[in-house]
């Protein structure tokens, strides 16, 4: 297997002049870079992933650095070697920005699953082919722009769509029951997510409302590390409610929040929580607990098409998160992953995570490229 050994890592933090949004009133027009690794093994097989870092005011260039200092250590391994590989990496001195090593694990995947001539989701289990999914909206102007944008999207085949908004209760909440009496009686599932911008109050008020209006879930309305003020608003209401999903990500910490009832679905997000490695586990933990995983894929085509393979190997996630407008999360993909006319996703084409890039696009518009061999 010696031919399967890494001989060297690239990395690219790309920053691309695509459309900027905000998911929050006060926000600018946030930067997304798109850190790309790329894997290549002396045998010539690949493995490829992406990862985004979102930051005001310029991109950020952290994951990239991070993962100039922990390559060395993955050149000369074998992609076989995923789980040693990640918790040394999880038990370094310092911890790391966590893109970084959810990156390498999911390259690692991706060259085990092209070795294998399978797609990721077969190989990790392939519970099934499609998934619904849900739009997932910037924040816009008013509450007719809403409701505009939802009949778009309904029109296109979508059959739910989650609202980025204001994140004040005072508009959030009079926009929502707007949107829900414009398009009554449609097959059509309603989420809200206000980015942890809640307080206590807000969020059992708006909790309560939103389980009147009939929600399928309410999103981050505390900080996730607030596991008390979790569990009164699931105590004062009957809608879903689940974390924002980018900082209780450990398989314990996980367990912990599960068992308090905090939330009504855990929310990672592969990119974020370590890889796939982990990812798996955490599905693991979800089914043995008798609950949902609703995954987060806002990012690039690569961030999606990774956590869309997890949602396919598995059957305890309901929704896959379509960022939309398409294009700007879209750019450096020759394959793309859209929504179809009946509200559904399907499996890329071809093997491991099934996306070829534009590398000529991915190298016109990286800030930082190095090798490390």
């Amino acid at each position: 297997m010696k031919e399967h050994r890494i001989e060297r890592a690239e990395v690219f933090v790309v920053g691309p002049d695509v459309e900027r949004y905000t998911w929050a009133e006060g926000m600018s027009g946030q930067y997304m870079a798109n850190i790309i690794l790329r894997l290549t093994a002396a045998s010539g097989l690949q493995g490829i992933a992406g990862g985004a870092m979102i930051t005001p005011h310029s991109f950020d260039r952290a994951v990239g650095e991070t993962l100039r200092h922990v390559l060395p250590d993955v050149i000369g391994r074998h992609p076989g070697e995923r789980e040693i590989l990640w918790k040394q990496m999880r038990n370094l001195g310092t911890p790391m920005v966590p893109q970084a090593h959810s990156l390498i694990d999911i390259a690692l995947w991706d060259m085990a699953a092209r070795h294998a001539n399978l797609p990721l989701y077969q190989l990790l289990g392939g519970a099934r082919d499609k998934i619904l999914s849900y739009a997932s909206t910037p924040l816009l102007a008013d509450n007719q722009a809403y409701i505009d944008y939802v009949g778009e999207r309904h029109e296109e085949g979508f059959k739910a769509v989650k609202f980025h908004c204001w994140c004040q209760p005072e508009r959030d909440l009079p926009m929502c029951a707007a949107v829900r009496k414009h398009f009554e009686g449609r097959d059509l599932a309603l989420m809200l997510d206000v980015e942890q911008r809640y307080d206590l109050h807000s969020a059992t008020r708006a909790a309560r409302t939103l389980s009147d209006l009939g929600f399928r879930w309410f999103e981050a309305p505390l900080v996730d590390t607030d596991i008390e003020g979790y569990r009164e608003i699931r105590r004062q209401s009957t809608v879903p409610v689940i974390a924002a999903g980018n900082t209780w990500t450990d398989l314990q910490m996980l367990l912990q929040g599960a068992r308090a009832g905090a939330w009504s679905a855990l929310r990672v997000d592969a990119t974020i929580c370590g890889g796939i490695t982990p990812i798996r586990k955490v599905m693991g933990l979800a089914e043995a607990l008798g609950m949902d995983v609703e995954i987060q894929c806002w990012g690039y085509t690569l961030t999606q098409a990774a956590n869309l393979h997890v949602m396919l190997a598995f059957d305890n996630c309901t929704y896959f998160e379509q960022p939309v407008p398409y294009p700007a999360f879209e750019y450096g993909s020759h394959d793309v992953i859209r929504t179809d006319k009946q509200g559904y996703v399907h499996a890329p084409n071809g093997q491991g995570l099934g996306i070829a890039i534009d590398w000529k696009a991915i190298e016109a518009a990286s800030i930082l490229h190095f090798e490390i061999r």
